[in-house]
C-alpha cells in the first residue's frame, strides 16, 4: 500500500489554509453566499465537518455506515440537510467541531491495517483513497469559500494529488450520468503552478486531456465550467468527460455556469 503521510500532510496544510480564510471572519460573514446555490460559507465548513464525522463512521462502525447509504439512497436533501444544520450553530462551535473532526480522522486513518476497504456512498476506498478524497473536497469548498471572501486560493504541489484522484473517478462520472465507461484508459497531460509535467495514462492513448493542474482540478470539482478553463480534449470521449467530470461521491452535480468567473 502506498504510503498514506504524504497525503494526510497535503490534507492538513490545504485544512489549514482554509480554516485560515474563516477563523477571523465576523459572524455575518459567515454567512456570505458563496458560487453553490443556497450555500453560504458556514454551509461549506459544515459540510467539511459533516463529511469528516460521516467518514470516521464509515471507519469506526463499517456497519453502522450502512444505515447512512439507505438513507442517502431515498433522501433527496441528504447533503443539503447535513450542510444546513452544521450551518445553524454558532461559528466558533462549528469551527471547532471541523478542527476536532478532521484531527480524528486522520489519526483513524493512519491506524488503518493495510489492505482494509472503508465503505462510502459509492465504491469502498482504502485509507489513502479516502484521505485523497478528503482534500479533493477540503480543496473544493475551500475554493467556493475563497471565491465568497474574494481571497486568494494558492495552487500547490498537492493539486497532483487531487489531479489524480480525478482521473480515477473518469469511470464513476461516466456511470453516474448512466454512460458506458470508454473501454481504454485516457492520457492526461497537466502543467503543474511552477511549471511541473504531470501525465496520468499511456501516452499513446488516442483520448486525451491537455491543460493546466488548476483548471482540471476545477472542472473535476465542478468548480469552474469547462469553457472557463484552459482545457483541450482530443477525441469524442474526452470531449464528453469535460462536460461530466466529477471527482466527488453522490449523483451528477450541477456545476457552474460558463462565464460565471473571470480569471
Amino acid at each position: 500500500m502506498a504510503d498514506i503521510e504524504p497525503v494526510l500532510q497535503d490534507l492538513a496544510g490545504e485544512s489549514a489554509r482554509v480554516d485560515d480564510m474563516v477563523a477571523l471572519l465576523e459572524p455575518a460573514e459567515w454567512r456570505w453566499d458563496t458560487p453553490a446555490a443556497g450555500w453560504t460559507v458556514a454551509h461549506q465548513i459544515a459540510h467539511l465537518a459533516w463529511t469528516d464525522q460521516k467518514s470516521l463512521l464509515a471507519v469506526r462502525r463499517p456497519q453502522d455506515f450502512q444505515l447512512e447509504v439507505r438513507t442517502a439512497m431515498v433522501t433527496d436533501d441528504f447533503v443539503d440537510s447535513g450542510a444546513a444544520a452544521g450551518a445553524a450553530k454558532e461559528p466558533g462551535t462549528l469551527l471547532g467541531e471541523w478542527r476536532q473532526g478532521r484531527q480524528e480522522l486522520a489519526a483513524e486513518l493512519r491506524g488503518l491495517p493495510v489492505g482494509t476497504r472503508v465503505p462510502w456512498f459509492g465504491p469502498t476506498m482504502s485509507p489513502g483513497s479516502m484521505a485523497s478524497a478528503r482534500l479533493m473536497e477540503t480543496w473544493a469548498h475551500g475554493q467556493d469559500v475563497a471565491d465568497a471572501l474574494g481571497l486568494p486560493h494558492e495552487p500547490g504541489p498537492w493539486l497532483r494529488e487531487i489531479a489524480r484522484f480525478g482521473v480515477r473517478t473518469r469511470d464513476f462520472a461516466f456511470g453516474v450520468h448512466a454512460l458506458d465507461p470508454p473501454g481504454a484508459p485516457f492520457h492526461v497531460a497537466l502543467t503543474g503552478p511552477q511549471g511541473q509535467y504531470w501525465e496520468f495514462g499511456p501516452t499513446d492513448a488516442e483520448q486525451r486531456i491537455t491543460g493546466s493542474a488548476w483548471d482540471f482540478c476545477l472542472l473535476v470539482t465542478q468548480r469552474r465550467h469547462r469553457d472557463d478553463t484552459d482545457l483541450r480534449a482530443t477525441g469524442e470521449d474526452a470531449m464528453t468527460w469535460l462536460g461530466i467530470a466529477q471527482a466527488f461521491a453522490g449523483p451528477p452535480g450541477n456545476g457552474r455556469e460558463a462565464g460565471q468567473f473571470h480569471e
